[in-house]
């Protein structure tokens, strides 16, 4: 028999290696790749497996663009496009992102509109090469530029308008940001940061167990000289921006920017600079952000107000040209300006 004497010290070193082992940092797997053509992904998470996802991560984008590229001829949305009749879903990505266009197209009046991609295509955003459209063909596109023209149940999705054709490309890169997500929580990530193409999410814990500090782009930078406006520090939330200082087209020494308006069928002309959501999906924030680019800034505020557990750092010019900024109260908090730092 052990003597309490014995029994005690036992006991104490059992109860330090216990407190040592829950303590213990849990390492920071990183894996990054190349998705969809030429967007980057960066993706990180704690596992103390220290398993590698990216083989599993990478076929599971490939299985993504498959059912939702607009690029690829034969993928599922390319077959809904170029059909006049009920289609069957083929995937488990293409009804999620319906549902949710619905909902946001309704939510937004109209500002965000996956049917414009004929619009898209037309002035060159797309998978052809653009012209500088008139009037005449513009309001010829309009007419089945209409996602109240496509309908859909549990088990397919048709078009009241064979001319009609989708483009999710302003949810989709946000759409893949979730499903990676919700990939890693199957497997029992509880901390994971997952980025693609400037569209993330943060879940969970950093390396030092603190928020993910993300970075806000200055919609005045370009492409090779990048800088922040702003930081936030962000916990179980997806962030998406939009703005037109690297995606635009120039015709005739015009800049022409890259959101269409689906009301006019023509690019966007908003003092709007970038609007970046947050929101708990980030499907969501991305179709959210390209709707606040289409509506402007006034529009954009009265939705925003109106919506729960959805947060805005809107960036524009005011009236003076000068730049300003709209703030929703949640993320308060959270935001740092990088020049008031």
């Amino acid at each position: 028999m052990f003597s309490r004497k014995r029994i005690l010290p036992l006991l104490l070193m059992m109860a330090i290696l216990v407190v040592w082992y829950y303590n213990k940092p849990v390492p920071m797997m990183e894996v990054e790749g190349v998705t969809f053509g030429t967007i980057s992904y960066h993706i990180k998470y704690k596992d103390s497996q220290q398993r590698n996802f990216k083989p599993s991560i990478d076929s599971l984008l490939i299985v993504f663009n498959k059912s939702l590229s607009h690029y690829i001829p034969d993928s599922e949305l390319s077959r809904l496009n170029k059909s006049s009749s009920p289609q069957s879903y083929l995937s488990p990505f293409m009804l999620p992102v319906l549902q949710e266009s619905r909902r946001i197209y309704d939510l937004s009046e109209g500002a965000y509109n996956p049917a414009i991609m004929p619009l898209v295509n037309v002035w060159g955003f797309g998978p052809e090469e653009g012209i500088m459209p008139d009037s005449l063909l513009i309001d010829s596109l309009l007419a089945f530029s209409n996602f109240n023209l496509v309908e859909f149940n549990y088990d397919q999705v048709w078009k009241n308008d064979p001319r009609v054709q989708l483009d999710f490309s302003a949810s989709a890169k946000g759409y893949a940001v979730d499903v990676i997500g919700h990939f890693l929580l199957s497997k029992g990530i509880e901390s994971y940061f997952v980025e693609i193409g400037g569209e993330l999410v943060c879940h969970g814990k950093n390396a030092k167990n603190k928020p993910w500090r993300i970075g806000i782009i200055n919609p005045e930078s370009d492409f090779l000289n990048q800088s922040l406006i702003a930081t936030a520090d962000i916990a179980d939330r997806a962030v998406a921006t939009s703005a037109n200082n690297f995606n635009y087209r120039v015709i005739n020494d015009v800049k022409y920017s890259h959101t269409i308006n689906p009301a006019t069928g023509y690019p966007i002309t908003r003092s709007i600079l970038s609007a970046s959501i947050f929101a708990g999906e980030c499907m969501t924030a991305d179709a959210l952000a390209t709707a606040c680019m289409v509506m402007g800034v006034e529009k954009a505020i009265v939705m925003l107000e109106n919506m729960e557990e959805v947060d805005a750092l809107l960036i524009y010019s005011d009236e003076n040209g000068e730049i300003a900024t709209y703030l929703t109260n949640g993320i308060k908090p959270m935001i740092k300006f990088v020049d008031k730092e």
